[in-house]
């Protein structure tokens, strides 16, 4: 049996069945001419390629769009939506959004979402006011609910007709570009214009990946000293009136750390608060010496959970980072790394939990490809996770018209059917919406 085996390989290998042939170039081309090849002493004339004019073209279609954009804002009858009804609401704000408002957009300006959110946009935000070349919003049904559940939990005395459990943390999950990040930054803008305290982190993921990080020998947790800094300025961007306002309730020395890049302090380990510290100096101290930057971050944690002069918020987007793997990474042997949690991050562990009596809403985002997480989240509970829908078909045919009146749909081919086709094609999906709608034919 074995020389049976060796001559099979034997002959098999004469065949050499995986062996490529070599072929010339030359060999493959059924031209008679012969293959040009350029003299590099002599200057060759540059061969415009297809998309040049592709590109050109479609850059003088924008300039195109954008003066016809700029025309149609003079005349109002343009702004009409489904059925004839008012494409854009008469409100002026956030909070005057009633049942009546869904189904049609809010018109923003520039300055006004950067006053309001400085610590930035979401990115499906953004996008969606590049290709609409307008900045406005839909109001949709599925904001009003969440708006109005954190309006009732300041407020118990407003009657709810639809009998709706009132939740104090809430997590916003549901499929991929249906709005979450949107609705969340809309919430933040509301309870701003409210008065309240929020703390916003329009990109969580930015807390588990980059920057300088090491072991605290006390706590065992993983500092990151970078983004602990840039919490604290982006926290300070909206609130700085509020937080001159707010002593100190935890007088406890701060404990420091190592600086990004500059080790240890050699004649200290803590920071003493004084009595009449506010809010302010803490997060100015953090900001300014980066030794104390991760404690001060756990700290003001602490702190906003204990203020009762006015609501406050917290708004986590980009949540389900927090339930997976950092970038981070532990050496553990010569060849080997160890992943690190995110829960082993310092300021992930002081800010990631929801079993508290605090207001908390946290998105998660499917675009960061996390992947799918298990229904029970470790410090959640277990009725905050809400699915956040799609597009229904009544707002979808209000978006439809929208980018009609944007002229991001040709008016000749617009129809029922042919905007219905591509609702049912991208089952919903926002973002697939607005792609698809241009080749409308």
């Amino acid at each position: 049996m074995l020389c049976f085996l060796l001559r099979s390989a034997a002959s098999s290998s004469k065949t050499k069945p995986w062996k490529t042939s070599v072929t010339a170039i030359s060999s493959l081309n059924y031209s008679s001419k012969v293959p040009f090849k350029p003299d590099p002493k002599k200057p060759t004339s540059v061969i415009t390629s297809s998309s040049a004019p592709s590109a050109a073209d479609t850059l003088f279609d924008e300039q195109e769009r954008m003066r016809r954009l700029a025309a149609d804002e003079k005349d109002p009858s343009l702004d009409v939506g489904p059925n004839g009804r008012p494409l854009f609401t008469s409100a002026t704000s956030l909070s005057q959004f009633t049942r009546r408002d869904t189904c049609s957009y809010f018109k923003l300006t520039n300055e006004a979402l950067n006053a309001v959110l400085p610590e930035g946009l979401p990115t499906g935000m953004v996008k969606e006011f590049e290709d609409s070349k307008r900045t406005a919003l839909l109001v949709r049904q599925s904001f009003l609910d969440l708006r109005d559940n954190f309006r009732r939990v300041v407020d118990p005395t407003i009657w709810s007709s639809t009998g709706v459990k009132v939740r104090k943390q809430v997590v916003l999950d549901g499929p991929v570009s249906c709005g979450k990040s949107i609705a969340l930054a809309m919430l933040v803008q509301w309870a701003r214009e409210e008065g309240w305290l929020v703390f916003y982190v329009p990109r969580g993921k930015e807390w588990t990946q980059g920057g300088f990080f090491y072991k605290h020998p006390l706590t065992g947790l993983w500092d990151t000293p970078v983004q602990a800094e840039n919490v604290l300025k982006d926290f300070l961007k909206y609130n700085e009136s509020f937080l001159k306002q707010l002593p100190c309730q935890i007088l406890d020395p701060i404990p420091l750390g190592e600086g990004a890049g500059v080790g240890w302090l050699k004649d200290a380990d803590s920071l003493a608060i004084s009595e009449g510290t506010t809010l302010y100096e803490l997060v100015k101290t953090g900001i300014e010496q980066t030794h104390a930057a991760v404690a001060v971050v756990v700290r003001l944690r602490k702190e906003l959970s204990l203020v009762k002069d006015i609501p406050v918020l917290f708004a986590i987007d980009q949540y389900n980072n927090w339930f997976t793997f950092s970038e981070y990474e532990e050496p553990v042997t010569i060849r080997s790394c160890r992943p690190i949690h995110a829960r082993e991050l310092t300021l992930v562990n002081a800010f990631r939990p929801m079993k508290h009596d605090d207001m908390m809403v946290g998105a998660f985002s499917h675009s960061t490809a996390v992947g799918k997480l298990r229904k029970d989240l470790p410090d959640v509970p277990v009725d905050a996770r809400i699915t956040f829908p799609r597009y229904s078909l009544d707002e979808a045919e209000t978006v439809s018209h929208y980018y009609l009146r944007q002229r991001l749909i040709n008016r000749e081919v617009f129809s029922e059917e042919n905007w219905k086709k591509i609702y049912f094609l991208s089952n919903g999906n926002g973002t697939e919406m607005r792609g698809l709608l241009p080749f409308m034919r």
